[in-house]
Order: C-alpha cells, then sequence, then structure tokens
C-alpha cells in the first residue's frame, strides 16, 4: 500500500522512439533549430511574440488582413492585445479552409446517444450544419455582437450552433447541461443574451430530463431574451411559446447551406465561459478568436499529440471549458473527435471501453474520479473489448491519487500508454501544466509546463521554490489568456493580479520535484492548517482511497480553539461495503499512522457521495460549509447538489 501523498517518486513511463519521432512537438522543434523542451520553453518565455507567431504559423491561422503585431503590452501585463491589426474568424479557421480540397470529406466529429445510436460528420457536411444554423439566426435578427446561449446535452447539433455563433460574429455562452434555473438565468441575464438553443429533452442512466421546462421558467426572468431555437431530442412533445420559439428542424433545417463568415477582428468577443466559486456571482470569462481556440489546439497538439486521422474524446459537457476546447482544438488540428451525450458507466461499466473499440479513439481524456468509480468492478469489463487504438489517455479536472493512476496505467493501458496530466483552467483557455509524449512520467505527475507558459511555483514571499509546496504562478502573458471578467475587470484584476506585480497567481498548491515533474495539490484557498502545518486535502485523501474500502475521500479543516484547524475526512465506500463503527476506527488509525498523531481527524463520516462538479471536481469548500452549516454560494455548477444534504445530515452532534 502507498504511503502519504508524496511528489516525487519513480519514473514508470519512458517514450519510445516513434513517440518521440513522431510528436507534434518535435517537428515543431526541428522547424525552428530547437534540441529540447527546456530550450523550447527559455526562448518562449524571453520571446513571447515569437512564439505566438510560430504557433499561428503552425496551425496554419489564416487572417483576411494580417496582423501589424504579434502582442501589445502598452495596458500592461494583464491587459495584453494580441495580433493587433488583424482580420479573422476563427471559423473559417476550423472549418471554411478545408472546403473544396480533400480534408472535406474527411469525419470531423462523431457521435454517439446514450440510448446506442452513432453516426459521424464530415468536413463538408458541419460546413452545411453551420452554415444553415448561421442562416437561422441571421433570420432572427441576431449578428455581430450578441449574446446567444447554449444549453444542450452533447448532440451534433451543439457543435454547429457553437460554430455558427462564432461565424455570425455573436458571442457563444456555453452553459452545463445539468443547470438548474438560476444557474441559467444569473449567467444569461449578466450577458444579456438575446437567443438560446436548447432541447426538449435529453436520457440520463435511461431517464428522460425535461430540459425545455428549465429553459422556459429561466427565460421568463432574462428581460433580454427574445428567442429560443429548441431541438427535437426525446420526442417529449412540449410545447412553443409563439414569437419566442422555434424548432430547430423548422428554422435550422430548411435554411440554405451557404452563409457567409463574418469577418471579426482577431480581438473581437467570441466567448463567454462562466465560473463560479463559493461566494458571489459566477465570473464570466471572456475569450476571443485569436485566443481560447489557439491555445486550445496548440495543448491539444503539443500534449496529446493530435494529428489528421486521430480521434480524440474527452469525457465533457460544452458548458465546461473542455467541451469548446475539444471542439476547437480538434478542428484546427484537422483531426476527428467524438462527444457522447450520455453517462460514461451506462448501461453497463464498459460503456466507453465499448466506445474506445467502436470508434477506434486514440486519445481518451477522462477523470480521476471515473477511474475510482470503476476499479473496484475488475478487468472483465476491460478486457472484452479491443483497445489497441488507444496511444494517450488524458485527464484534467483534479489531483491523481497514486493507485487509481497506476491502476490506469497497468490495468487498462498495459503499462504502454502515458496519462498526459493537464491543469490549468477556463481563464487559461487549456493549461498551464501538462504531460508530454517525448518525456518521462512519474505517477500523477505532469512533466512540466506547457509550452508557451512561464511558469513557477512560489512561496509565501514570493520566492521560487523546489521540492516544497507553493503557490502555482505565471509571469509572461499567452495568447490564450481570458481578455477579463465580462462588464467586470475590477474582478479579474483583484482575483489574479493582486498578490504580487505582475504576476497572474492561479490559486493552486503545486510542486516540482528534483527531476523537474510538476504536480499539482488541489486549490490553495482549500488548504488546511493544524497546528501550524500546511498540508493540501489531497495528502490525506491519498491515505483513504488506497485503503480497498474507499472509493473517494473529501478531506476539510473546521475551526479548533488550539490548533487553529483540525481534520475532518469523507469517504465514499465501495460497492457491498458497509460502514462500521471498526471501518471508522480503522481509517482514522490508517491517517494517524501516514501522516502524524496531530492530523488525527476528528470525524471519519461515511457519504453516499460527495459534491461534484460535471468535470469531476469536488467541491471541497462546500462540503466545509455543509458540515459547518454555513452559506453554500453558488452551487449551480454541481452535478449533485443533494450530496450536500447527506454531508450536513452526516455530522455527529
Amino acid at each position: 500500500m502507498r504511503g502519504k501523498f508524496e511528489f516525487g517518486g519513480d519514473i514508470v513511463w519512458r517514450p519510445s522512439s516513434d513517440y518521440i519521432e513522431d510528436a507534434n512537438i518535435t517537428h515543431f522543434m526541428r522547424k525552428h533549430g530547437i534540441k529540447d523542451l527546456d530550450e523550447l520553453n527559455k526562448r518562449a518565455e524571453a520571446d513571447v511574440a515569437w512564439f505566438t507567431k510560430s504557433v499561428l504559423d503552425y496551425l496554419d491561422i489564416q487572417f483576411y488582413e494580417p496582423y501589424t503585431k504579434v502582442v501589445e503590452l502598452s495596458r500592461g501585463i494583464a491587459w495584453p492585445e494580441w495580433c493587433v491589426g488583424g482580420k479573422m474568424n476563427i471559423v473559417h479557421n476550423c472549418v471554411d479552409k478545408y472546403i473544396g480540397n480533400p480534408k472535406e470529406d474527411e469525419v470531423a466529429f462523431i457521435w454517439e446517444r446514450e440510448e446506442g445510436e452513432y453516426g459521424s460528420v464530415t468536413y463538408k457536411e458541419l460546413h452545411s450544419m453551420v452554415n444553415r444554423t448561421a442562416n437561422a439566426l441571421r433570420s432572427l435578427g441576431l449578428g455581430k455582437g450578441d449574446a446567444i446561449g447554449i444549453f444542450m446535452p452533447m448532440t451534433p447539433e451543439i457543435v454547429a450552433a457553437l460554430l455558427a455563433i462564432a461565424k455570425i460574429g455573436s458571442i457563444a455562452l456555453p452553459l452545463f447541461s445539468g443547470f438548474g434555473v438560476w444557474a441559467v438565468v444569473t449567467r444569461l441575464v449578466d450577458a444579456d443574451a438575446k437567443a438560446l438553443f436548447t432541447v426538449d429533452g435529453f436520457y440520463r442512466r435511461g431517464r428522460i430530463i425535461n430540459m425545455k421546462e428549465t429553459a422556459d421558467e429561466a427565460a421568463e426572468q432574462i428581460p433580454s431574451l427574445e428567442h429560443m431555437i429548441v431541438l427535437n431530442r426525446a420526442n417529449l412533445g412540449v410545447s412553443l411559446q409563439e414569437g419566442r420559439d422555434h424548432w430547430w428542424h423548422e428554422i435550422v433545417q430548411n435554411a440554405s447551406d451557404e452563409a457567409q463568415t463574418v469577418i471579426t477582428a482577431a480581438e473581437d468577443p467570441m466567448m463567454v465561459i462562466y465560473t463560479s466559486g463559493t461566494t458571489g456571482t459566477p465570473k464570466g470569462a471572456l475569450h476571443t478568436h485569436c485566443g481560447f481556440p489557439i491555445k486550445s489546439a496548440q495543448d491539444m497538439a503539443f500534449g496529446t499529440d493530435v494529428r489528421p486521422g486521430h480521434v480524440i474524446h474527452w469525457m465533457t459537457d460544452m458548458g465546461w471549458m473542455m467541451g469548446p476546447w475539444l471542439v476547437f482544438g480538434a478542428l484546427l488540428l484537422g483531426s476527428t473527435f467524438l462527444i457522447y451525450d450520455g453517462a460514461p458507466n451506462y448501461p453497463e461499466t464498459d460503456r466507453v471501453w465499448a466506445m474506445v473499440d467502436r470508434h477506434n479513439i486514440t486519445t481518451l481524456g477522462l477523470s480521476p474520479t471515473f477511474v475510482r468509480a470503476i476499479a473496484p468492478f475488475g478487468e472483465e469489463h476491460i478486457r472484452k473489448h479491443d483497445l489497441s487504438s488507444l496511444r494517450y489517455f488524458a485527464s484534467t479536472g483534479e489531483p491523481w491519487n497514486h493507485e487509481p493512476w497506476m491502476w490506469l496505467f497497468e490495468m487498462v493501458g498495459g503499462s504502454r500508454l502515458p496519462i498526459i496530466n493537464y491543469s490549468g483552467g477556463t481563464e487559461v483557455s487549456g493549461g498551464i501544466v501538462m504531460g508530454s509524449p517525448i518525456l518521462p512520467l512519474k505517477p500523477c505527475s505532469f512533466s512540466g509546463l506547457c509550452p508557451g507558459i512561464a511558469g513557477d511555483v512560489f512561496d509565501e514571499n514570493g520566492k521560487p521554490v523546489r521540492d516544497q509546496v507553493g503557490e502555482l504562478v505565471i509571469t509572461q502573458p499567452w495568447i490564450g489568456m481570458t481578455r477579463g471578467f465580462w462588464k467586470n475587470p475590477e474582478r479579474y484584476e483583484e482575483t489574479y493580479w493582486s498578490r504580487w506585480k505582475n504576476v497572474w497567481v492561479h490559486g493552486d498548491f503545486a510542486a516540482i520535484d528534483s527531476d523537474g515533474l510538476w504536480y499539482i495539490l488541489g486549490r490553495s484557498d482549500d488548504i488546511i492548517k493544524v497546528a501550524g502545518k500546511r498540508f493540501g486535502p489531497a495528502e490525506a485523501e491519498s491515505v483513504l482511497v488506497n485503503h480497498s474500502a474507499v472509493i473517494e475521500a473529501a478531506a476539510i479543516g473546521i475551526p479548533h480553539d488550539i490548533k487553529g484547524n483540525e481534520l475532518v475526512v469523507f469517504c465514499v465506500l465501495g460497492p457491498e461495503v458497509k460502514p462500521t463503527g471498526e471501518l471508522e476506527s480503522e481509517l482514522s488509525d490508517l491517517v494517524i499512522k501516514e501522516l502524524g498523531k496531530p492530523l488525527a481527524p476528528h470525524e471519519v463520516l461515511f457519504v453516499s457521495d460527495l459534491p461534484k462538479t460535471r468535470n469531476a471536481k469536488v467541491m471541497r469548500r462546500m462540503v466545509r460549509a455543509a458540515y459547518l452549516g454555513e452559506g453554500l454560494g453558488d452551487t449551480s455548477s454541481l452535478v449533485n447538489p443533494e450530496a450536500l444534504d447527506e454531508i450536513r445530515e452526516a455530522r455527529k452532534s
């Protein structure tokens, strides 16, 4: 059994010559006469403009009018302007430029429904879908600068909606498909949304969820909303409000499939993605045509090594940044992506492995939570499928624990496939740190910084540290950085730029080991300090999930008069495991043994689930608030808010 959470350890995967020689990043470096990633990172940090231009050229980003300067920093490092004077539209680069050449007949994306149906869409077919959708929007009087919400499951039409909004110069507002009324209203009111894409309903674990009902209730509270386009996904027979609502199959399918792409400035707004914390209203991260999509494609190319002929699937929702990341990144690279609109373990535990087999997936993006959930079911559900197409696992959303990481690496990947760990955020447009197809890996690690990110780990005094935990920071601008929070520049500056001058403080605890590998240890505002000892919750959680009875764990600190804080842990047990006093004592003793007596848990509590976002992040701050009976803040990002009720009830008197 592995002990407490550690960074460092032994290298378990080394790239073979074919990984190194075939890698996109290898070709990129050779083109510029660069011998290794260290040299690339130093050059990129020293000359941001050179690196950015090189990436734009590598991705064949085409401009209607060329930019005169790569980046302008006259407003300061927090407010750079990119591709100054350039005119472009990202949809031209994702779709239009492939039409009229052999690329148009290749598959742009594959879709699969929870019920089992699946199909594919070529680049030419996608071009027609996007054009018809764009013409439908124009027929409603929508155009440049208008904000349009997307509140849909991962259907083929959601891809067309996202791209059509950008094509006409409007601003896309992707929303999590599991949102309730308040969450939809808050975001669409903030953005003054004029229109909304939605569906009648969708399937989740065989049950139909009425999405139109939520959209209708929300629409009544959004004064700016004029139109709703409704896809008939589940045949619910919902009613439409005359003058406002329009069936997709009538307004889109009957539109012309020829449409002009609006010429936008490179820095024109393209998308606002809302993120939320425990206090305050959701923050709208603003992204432009030459920002988010470029960073997405760069990371996908250099980290997960996607290229034409590859199929990438990420378990995601369009309301999480990995949804647009998947679409823009794969299309800019001329590859193929897969979307799935159901539960990843329904109707059987092997659903994901069946999709890998069926669609020849080469890169599979998943979460540690998913792995922890399916590992107890053993090998049988894996072995009955041909997974030989897989070349990479990828992961984001939360820190790994050693045992689940090794289970995926050894049991599923046969110790042959790297796990490309990826961490950053919505405001970053992708990653700060990432695995690499050409560097060795240790369990739970990141190979290093994403090319073009000038990152570091600082101590409390703002000094770089190694082999110890500190704050994850960035010291140079990058093209994917958010252009601020929608209507709230002061909040953006306060959130990221207020602690140290000209330093982006991301809010994650990180570490760099003696071999230069990186580790993300969770949100720094989740830190627990007991009797002067600071530690991340991942330390206690790793100890607990190493026990055979525990699938998931969450650790929080609660106030203590003498020690400042004391530890409380929540455990989700495996199938057939019963919570007992003996197990509680055993787990408590295990934490004491591995972390020391000062960190003895005040309580070990058993719950059936932990509150999570759709990307499987455990919301520890909400766990703590629920346990202490405090205000929860914005819970709209949770897929299972009922878990908070169980946490309240679990507290002992």
